[in-house]
């Protein structure tokens, strides 16, 4: 039954990936990506002062970060190799991470979403009543852990981080998500619920028209270009198989047995023993599993939302968690594995510590949201 559901879930994903990747190659040809980099250049010259001023990592970052923000962690990845690489380009040494790799690597890491679709994706197969309820939820604590592991690199590397440029785009970014904050807490729990969908859907499609219309302005060969950029959604979304299928059989296996049950009920108890509510303890599989392996932490969600139900408090507390960062160990095994760098100073401290506020954040948030 695990498998089935593993493979079903990862043909479901072969249409969002083949859309948004689609999406990107258009974007990308319309010249989006460079007026995006030319918005952030202020910023990037004083956070990675290293990299020099209109150089291709440049570029290779800015993408990465917006597949990061969209939700496509899948699409990310390729992105995130390729500024990796560039940035190594600049490294006196082979073995060794330079400052502007490691900070590049944390933001992977806690990796602000702005767009999850795939958690809504997940949730609309899983019969969701509405699946993009979560969306100001999960903006709320990436934002949280994402701010939390720039702080936490800026400390270590002596970055200008009370820069008034730096302070501008930090305090404009915290001013929009704190906003967004007392805004939807102050609603009802089910106007939150209804106001967050409506947020996420309305981003979602003023994204694609506004890629699509770029496209177009630029005369840009829109529907070649399209399906050249679809065509590698198929592909990652196969190559994602086998390991969905090894995560979701071995959790079932762990749930059959009660060993994962067992590890939820001691939880429970020392939670309980605080005198706190432990409704969130169901969810922490996820949490646990998040900095270790993402498609781990996908099944964990996953099998939460089967067991549980699609629409319970820890099937949404899961799909926060989720979206709230990125796999610390997988991200730094594989960026700096694709370069050699063997010497990762404070990369993994820096991205764990940001993995932690995630959890605490997406616990607190999840509560204030969804829990009555």
């Amino acid at each position: 039954t695990s498998a089935k559901t593993a493979f079903d879930v990862s043909l479901g994903l072969v249409g969002v990936l083949c859309l948004w990747l689609g999406l990107f190659a258009v974007a990308k040809e319309a010249g989006l990506v460079q007026y995006i980099a030319r918005g952030l250049a202020p910023l990037f010259r004083r956070l990675f002062p290293e990299v020099p001023e209109n150089h291709p990592a440049q570029a290779s970052m800015t993408m990465n970060m917006a597949a990061n923000m969209l939700g496509l962690d899948n699409a990310a990845t390729p992105l995130g190799l390729q500024a990796m690489r560039e940035l190594q380009t600049l490294n006196p040494s082979s073995t060794i991470a330079t400052n502007a790799q490691i900070l590049f690597l944390v933001i992977n890491t806690a990796s602000v979403t702005l767009l999850p679709v795939t958690i809504f994706m997940y949730r609309a197969q899983l019969g969701a009543a509405d699946p993009t309820s979560v969306f100001i939820p999960i903006l709320l604590a990436t934002a949280i852990s994402t701010l939390a592991g720039i702080l936490a690199v800026a400390a270590v590397q002596k970055l200008p981080i009370w820069d008034r440029v730096v302070l501008a785009y930090f305090g404009g970014f915290a001013l929009l998500i704190s906003a967004v904050g007392i805004y939807i807490t102050g609603l009802p729990q089910a106007e939150q619920a209804r106001q967050s969908a409506l947020a996420g859907n309305f981003i979602i499609f003023s994204v694609i028209v506004g890629f699509l219309y770029a496209g177009w302005h630029k005369k840009v060969r829109v529907y070649e270009v399209f399906v050249e950029g679809a065509k590698e959604g198929f592909e990652v979304a196969i190559r994602i198989v086998p390991y969905l299928v090894a995560m979701l059989v071995a959790i079932g296996v762990l749930r059959a047995s009660k060993a994962l049950d067992g590890f939820l009920w001691l939880v429970a108890k020392a939670v309980g023993a605080l005198g706190l509510n432990t409704d969130f303890v169901p969810a922490l599989p996820t949490a646990v599993m998040k900095s270790f392996s993402g498609s781990g932490s996908r099944a964990m969600m996953l099998e939460t939302m089967q067991h549980y139900g699609v629409d319970s408090f820890p099937a949404l507390l899961a799909a926060i968690l989720q979206g709230s960062s990125e796999t610390t160990f997988y991200v730094v095994a594989v960026y700096f594995g694709a370069v050699g760098i063997t010497r990762t100073r404070h990369a993994i401290a820096c991205g764990l510590f940001a993995d932690f506020v995630a959890i605490i954040s997406s616990i607190v948030i999840g509560y204030a949201f969804f829990h009555a």
